[in-house]
């Protein structure tokens, strides 16, 4: 696991054509909005959440964030654990993005 800044993980995101955004947050949480193209996996239900990193492609780069860094931390940690190797997590969450939100 990476911690990223906003502005590294932002950048880093967009020259990396192997990437997958990861919304880790609870799903009324990711309907509120959301990165694009992020995809919403809920760590805090662990059944499914580790269900869903069993069935990742671990040759993928996985940009993970929740509202403020937390949960992804942990995500991150979890993915790892499993033989996930590639992941970033975002410092300050969707709290702190200044780039693009969509309502899902």
């Amino acid at each position: 696991m990476q911690d990223l800044d906003q502005t590294t993980w932002k950048a880093q995101l967009s020259e990396d054509s192997n990437a997958v955004i990861l919304d880790v947050r609870a799903p009324w949480e990711f309907e509120e909005g959301a990165i694009p193209n992020a995809v919403n996996v809920n760590v805090q239900d662990a059944a499914t959440f580790m269900e869903a990193i069993g069935k990742m492609d671990a040759a993928k780069n996985y940009y993970v964030y929740c509202r403020s860094g937390g949960r992804s931390a942990q995500a991150c940690m979890i993915m790892n654990s499993v033989g996930v190797p590639s992941t970033f997590n975002l410092l300050g969450g969707i709290s702190e993005w200044r780039g693009a939100v969509t309502t899902n």
